[in-house]
């Protein structure tokens, strides 16, 4: 299930996921970017980051904040999940936060260490209730407290920034984006940096990479895969598979056949891993 913010909050909130998975067998799921952050609350079991030496099982945090994703991390399960994902917009971090958004790069932070007493109170009662309108609710009081006592950051360069890459679906030069910004290429990257997490190309092949993926879902039949490729604005068939390979460890064939779906960006993977 998937729902929308309140207005106040979609200057930070992208929306919230609700996910369930009932396997109890061991399963990995890959984590990939979407261009967006987020927190993950637990709230049946823990996620697992790997196993140590003689499968010992190195658990997550029931609650945890993730940045940015260069290219893709695996997570695995080992009994059936209920997740509540608070799928950040692009700057939503630096944002809620005024942090620079690329100190959470590559990073799963526990909610603890981010917001404190008042995260594991949150995460407390959104276990506790059974009711999803009122975990919503939960989550809307916290984080209009949250933007409360924080004062606004100028975000004007990185917004409009962001909806133009969002409206060429990733396939534009930076030469464009300086034209368009009437702001230089180093302090473009720089903005990005900071609020974002990811520079503007790379912040661009991952929008154009999820507009392939709703291109391949939406596919006809007798649509082939390289002519997705080009309406994409990959050069050629290799580009795209290297390009994909490099956000999802996959190429887009095994992406299609061989992966069940829980969002856009998280996969579990087949055959189940055994350990």
């Amino acid at each position: 299930m998937q729902v929308s913010p309140p207005k106040e909050l979609a200057p930070y909130i992208k929306h919230y996921l609700f996910l369930d998975n009932a396997a109890t067998d061991i399963q990995k799921l890959r984590l990939f970017s979407d261009g967006n952050t987020g927190i993950v609350f637990s709230l049946k079991s823990k996620l697992i980051s790997g196993f140590s030496d003689y499968n010992v099982k190195d658990y997550l945090p029931d609650s945890f904040l993730y940045g940015q994703l260069n290219g893709f991390k695996d997570i695995y399960s080992d009994n059936a999940i209920k997740l509540i994902i608070v799928v950040l917009q692009p700057n939503g971090i630096h944002q809620l936060l005024g942090i620079p958004a690329n100190e959470f790069q590559d990073s799963i932070i526990d909610i603890d260490n981010v917001f404190g007493q008042k995260g594991l109170d949150l995460q407390e009662k959104l276990s506790e209730e059974i009711n999803n309108q009122a975990r919503i609710e939960f989550l809307n009081h916290f984080f209009r407290n949250l933007i409360a006592k924080k004062p606004q950051s100028d975000q004007k360069i990185i917004k409009s920034s962001l909806d133009f890459i969002i409206a060429h679906k990733g396939y534009f030069s930076l030469k464009q984006l300086v034209d368009y910004t009437g702001y230089t290429e180093r302090h473009l990257e720089r903005k990005f940096k900071e609020c974002v997490g990811l520079n503007p190309k790379k912040f661009g092949n991952v929008i154009r990479l999820h507009h392939f993926l709703k291109l391949l879902k939406d596919k006809s039949e007798d649509t082939t895969l390289t002519t997705i490729c080009y309406d994409a604005g990959f050069s050629d068939q290799s580009h795209l598979i290297k390009e994909f390979r490099k956000h999802t460890g996959i190429s887009p064939r095994e992406y299609l056949y061989s992966t069940g779906k829980l969002t856009n960006n998280l996969i579990k993977t087949f055959p189940p891993v055994i350990v």
